[in-house]
């Protein structure tokens, strides 16, 4: 998978991944290797989904979450995207045996299973 590391120091995010760039608070961040893993699971997820209905399930996830939640944070935790994103992050491999559509196992699980 082909990327290109973004640096700007006004995102609102620590990271963001839009293909086909992930987004960068800080320079140092470059050499975080989960970070990285974690906006290119991203970067699969956007792939699988060719790019524009992953942000529209994105954005329909969170606010989902948040009428669930009624919390900001919980409602980002709870998005079936970063679920698989923050559960495998730390899985430099990850991406090389990844099922597609993973994803959306996390998205299916019951609101018992969810973060928060």
């Amino acid at each position: 998978m082909r990327y290109w590391l973004l640096i700007l120091p006004k995102l609102p995010a620590n990271a963001m991944a839009i293909s086909p760039f992930i987004l960068l608070k800080k320079a140092s961040q470059q050499k975080d290797v989960v970070l990285i893993n974690h906006e290119k699971i991203h970067l699969q997820q956007q792939l699988e989904l060719l790019i524009l209905p992953f942000y529209v399930l994105y954005l329909l996830n969170y606010f989902i979450n948040l009428v669930i939640y009624k919390n900001h944070y919980k409602a980002y935790f709870n998005i079936s995207f970063e679920r698989e994103a923050y559960s495998f992050e730390g899985d430099l491999n990850y991406l090389t045996k990844r099922k597609l559509y993973h994803w959306a196992k996390f998205f299916v699980k019951s609101s018992g299973d969810r973060l928060g």
